[in-house]
């Protein structure tokens, strides 16, 4: 009988190129996970070739060559920079004789380490059991024995039976939790829709600076590390407008190649944040020699969780890290801002940004001209008091004709508090 292997920290990474070239950069983003879930790393395994082999994955020669390794390192496991089947990682594990992990579950275990919020822990959770179900089926042949016992004898429910009974009954317990949770989101949402206060969203690749850039934004200490997955709760903040009120900025999950489709549905309340927002900042590390890459894969998730129909800039940060780069803004042919370079550790080219969401947000001002009776000086203080007037002069009934530049979305605002604005309006 085979059991599996417990778990470890000295691992053998290994990573295959697959009818590609070799990518430098895929290599070193999978040794920073490795090292971020923990691993100590004692060797790498590399090799190519055009498809994957269906019972070991690497082919029977490399395989050979990875379980010298391990006996020789004394490893504890072996990890994956692949998607394995549970076929052959059951098979791998026979290799072995030690643990086998692949991309996702290294991707999950990391994501088990940094939640931190009661949401968070559930959402992992649900990912990690919605993974392991795929792996109950002939992947520990222990289950496959039948429960002894009296009255338990015969054809009774087999191990694995009961144990993917139990493990549906869990997940559908976290889901229902989960939905209790994306209720209270929910209304949360609602509140800013009835204020109408608009949502900012950072999004990004894990460690290109979301979290750093949203602390000097709005002052606050989310925690922020130079790590993969540093931050996985989202977290929201007020961020103050010049002359445009207040927007509420989100800091969400970083995205990373070959994201786990299990993850993106677990973490479908949170990213709800982002497929809500009126504005996306793209954060992009601008000294990642695979930025391009970068921003393609982040694109990608959006477009799986329905948000890539959300307006987006890009903010190209790290520029401290880069020669003779100087914060700007960049537009496009009809003038519409479209990136932005700045330092969100050092703060430079932070104003560029503020001056940028103030415009974005400024879009849709409207200007109106209004008549406003003596007693109505209530309203004449409070158009005042929100900076929007141009220009006013006096009547000859002692009240006031003003010009005002405000946002539609102000100015809808103010006709809800006062209806009475309405009949001001002169043009």
């Amino acid at each position: 009988m085979f059991e599996r292997p417990k778990a470890g920290e000295r691992a053998v990474l290994v990573h295959l190129d697959l009818g590609a070239t070799r990518d430098q950069g895929e290599i070193n983003e999978f040794r920073d996970l490795a090292l971020s879930a923990g691993a100590e790393i004692v060797s790498f395994v590399s090799g190519s070739r055009q498809q994957p082999d269906p019972k070991l994955f690497v082919g029977r020669g490399k395989a050979e060559e990875i379980r010298q390794i391990v006996a020789d390192e004394r490893a504890d496991l072996v990890i994956f920079d692949h998607t394995l089947s549970p076929s052959q990682e059951r098979n791998l594990e026979r290799e072995f004789k030690c643990r086998v992990v692949d991309r996702t579950g290294l991707i999950l275990d990391i994501f088990s380490q940094r939640a931190r919020s009661f949401e968070g822990k559930l959402q992992v959770e649900l990912a990690q059991l919605q993974h392991l179900s795929t792996r109950l089926v002939r992947g520990w042949t222990h289950l496959e024995r039948q429960k002894g016992g009296i009255g338990l004898r015969g054809p009774g429910e087999t191990q694995l039976e009961s144990d993917r009974r139990m493990l549906n009954q869990r997940i559908q317990q976290i889901k229902r939790r989960l939905v209790r949770v994306d209720s209270q989101r929910e209304q949360g949402r609602r509140g800013r829709e009835r204020a109408d206060i608009p949502t900012v969203s950072l999004v990004g690749y894990t460690n290109a600076g979301k979290s750093t850039l949203f602390n000097t934004l709005v002052g606050s200490r989310v925690y922020a590390a130079d790590q993969l997955f540093a931050t996985l709760d989202p977290t929201l903040r007020r961020l103050d407008l010049e002359g445009e009120g207040a927007v509420v900025l989100a800091d969400t999950v970083g995205f990373i190649s070959h994201l786990p489709h299990d993850l993106v549905a677990a973490f479908k309340s949170t990213l709800q944040e982002t497929t809500d927002a009126s504005l996306l900042l793209h954060v992009v590390d601008a000294s990642s020699h695979q930025r391009a890459t970068c921003i393609t894969e982040v694109n990608s998730v959006l477009q799986q969780i329905g948000a890539d129909k959300v307006h987006q800039i890009e903010i190209f940060n790290k520029i401290d890290q880069l020669a003779n780069v100087d914060p700007r803004i960049d537009r496009d042919n009809s003038g519409q801002i479209i990136r932005i370079w700045l330092s969100a550790i050092t703060g430079e080219g932070t104003e560029l940004l503020h001056q940028a969401l103030a415009e974005f947000f400024r879009k849709n001002h409207i200007q109106q001209r209004l008549r406003l009776n003596p007693e109505d000086g209530r309203l004449h203080a409070l158009l005042f008091e929100r900076g929007s007037v141009l220009q006013e002069s006096s009547t000859d009934e002692g009240g006031w004709e003003m010009d005002i530049d405000m946002s539609e979305r102000e100015f809808l605002k103010l006709l809800k508090e006062e209806p009475l604005l309405q009949n001001c309006i002169i043009g």
